[in-house]
């Protein structure tokens, strides 16, 4: 009987991001809170630019993205936001969307498998991902529950389950 397996990734979906940050920029250009501070969100690029006239403002917009980002089901461990710094007369924020899981994150992650969870499980590092494979979809569960029960810097999903 063949082992089965499944995968570990840390993968953002972009077209909820970017609906995400549609809805906060709506939100922002019609909540009177923001009215004549020069509040805005948009792309800069690869990043998430987010300016306004205050630092309370900038972060007040933030907020509003990240509560946007809960509500489209996307982890905050994948936003990697700065502190606010002054350019000229605005405050700005700059953040990104962190994607993959690092080698020594990876690492860390099939230790703590080897470790704690059942025995006969094997798991890989493959580029940003890691495969866990065993004979028994039991163990497999196992290990599911134990990962979903650490609490990790960077967002975990649990893919091509065979």
């Amino acid at each position: 009987m063949a082992d089965s397996s499944f995968d570990i990734v840390s993968k953002v979906e972009r077209q909820e991001v970017d609906n995400a940050l549609n809805q906060a920029a709506k939100e922002i250009s019609q909540r009177y809170d923001f009215k004549g501070v020069g509040a805005s969100i948009s792309w800069s690029g690869e990043k998430i630019l987010m300016e306004a006239n205050s630092e309370d403002r900038v972060s007040a917009v933030l907020d509003v993205f990240q509560s946007k980002l809960i509500k489209r089901g996307i982890s905050l461990k994948a936003l990697d936001a700065g502190e606010p710094q002054l350019s000229g007369k605005e405050y700005k924020i700059f953040a990104s969307i962190e994607e993959g899981i690092s080698q020594e994150n990876a690492k860390k992650v099939a230790k703590l498998i080897r470790d704690e969870g059942p025995k006969g499980v094997k798991a890989q590092v493959q580029g940003e991902e890691l495969r866990v494979s065993s004979k028994s979809r039991d163990d497999l569960q196992t290990v599911i529950a134990l990962l979903k029960g650490q609490d990790f810097d960077f967002a975990l999903q649990f893919v091509n389950y065979r």
